[in-house]
């Protein structure tokens, strides 16, 4: 049939790593191809108690203002003290995980047409997102440090971008950290060109090495950035959870964009995550997944050193859940992928990170989601169908 859909549909296409998933459901698939953490480490028990205890207030029931349960928007407000942010819950605004907050983000931002810039390669959720409000994207040229100051600032001069994206810790996919000189100077040219900034910082808790780096908001003189975070790493992410911190005006705004789409997040999730939080030993919890993840890091890297052909590099990042994968430049992982599914093994190929199209010798493996066994099996596998085609 034929329906009258809005222009922006046009642009609207399905993430290649959910296609890539309803492949990897077959048991007999070890996939490294989803962002997913490990099942048996969620604290269900932990989670089930402070549900109980949750659904015996009324209120947790009960519609609820759009920006959130306020001891919880208070207990955030804590994190980001902590993180070097000092904030006031009024500065919260609590969404149904933080790719709500994207979206939200992009929706008070963003007209069609409007140029947004971002490094390359980038979340294939954030594509998604800037593609269906029509954006145009632009590439910030960078290095292993992150985005180039003396490029961004060229980009902010040339193109006047209306947004700017950025995941500074862990970035996803390749695990790469804006180093903090190069966040510092990041935030001089927020403010100096008047640029609102998105920082998607998803993985920060989930640190194996290295010392920690400030948020790039812990710079922001202005209230230029925009920082969006999420429980889905630290505790599960079924809770559907996570935050946007920002200038109280920002605030204002995407709590009139978040009632036009939910109302609220679920009354029930906020506060039996909040009585977690405040009872549990959430910080324990999260040392120990920690440990388990680098652990898991380690046995990908010690596979890959041992079993993947010459030419193969990766960058080995200080935390995060993925590993990133550069194949020689004659191949292509989109076009090997069917070869690896049929020797049982999955990954993400890199041009799912490219709006234009780049990437295809390069490849996104999680670790996070596989013990060691498995992980050995699954590189042992994917070396097979690599040294077919690696010439050395």
């Amino acid at each position: 049939m034929s329906y009258p859909w809005a222009r922006r549909v046009g642009g609207m296409a399905s993430s290649a790593i959910r296609e890539i998933l309803k492949i990897t459901e077959r048991p007999d698939i070890i996939s490294f191809a989803g962002g997913l953490p490990a099942a048996e480490l969620f604290p269900r028990t932990e989670l089930t108690r402070a549900f109980a205890l949750a659904a015996g207030d009324p209120l947790a029931l009960q519609y609820g203002p759009t920006e959130g349960y306020g001891p919880l928007r208070e207990y955030i407000a804590g994190v980001m003290g902590q993180k070097g942010v000092p904030l006031t819950a009024e500065e919260i605004l609590i969404v149904s995980g933080s790719q709500q907050a994207l979206d939200l983000v992009a929706k008070i931002f963003l007209d069609p047409g409007d140029p947004v810039a971002t490094e390359l390669p980038v979340y294939t959720g954030a594509l998604q997102v800037f593609r269906s409000y029509e954006a145009r994207l632009s590439a910030l040229p960078g290095d292993g440090h992150g985005p180039d100051p003396g490029a961004l600032e060229r980009v902010l001069r040339e193109q006047r971008p209306k947004l700017i994206y950025l995941a500074p810790t862990f970035n996803n996919p390749t695990g790469r950290t804006i180093s903090a000189a190069r966040r510092r100077e990041l935030a001089a040219l927020l403010e100096k060109y008047a640029v609102p900034l998105i920082e998607d910082d998803p993985y920060s808790d989930l640190r194996y090495s290295g010392n920690p780096v400030p948020p790039l908001k812990a710079h922001d003189a202005g209230g230029r950035v925009v920082y969006l975070g999420t429980f889905s790493k630290t505790v599960a992410p079924g809770l559907r959870l996570g935050w946007a911190a920002a200038d109280k005006e920002i605030v204002a705004k995407l709590v009139l964009a978040k009632q036009g789409v939910d109302l609220h997040t679920g009354s029930l999730v906020q506060r039996a995550l909040h009585r977690y939080l405040t009872w549990s030993d959430c910080a324990g919890h999260v040392a120990a997944v920690r440990r388990e993840y680098a652990s898991r890091r380690d046995a990908m890297i010690r596979a890959m050193q041992r079993m993947f052909p010459p030419g193969v590099t990766w960058m080995e990042p200080e935390g995060g859940m993925f590993l990133w994968v550069t194949l020689p430049a004659y191949l292509d992982a989109a076009r090997l992928l069917p070869e690896a599914v049929a020797a049982k093994v999955a990954y993400v190929p890199g041009t799912a990170f490219f709006p234009d199209g780049g990437g295809a010798n390069y490849m996104r493996l999680n670790f996070t989601n596989s013990s060691p066994p498995l992980i050995e099996e699954g590189v042992e596998r994917l070396a097979g169908v690599l040294s077919r085609y690696c010439s050395g």
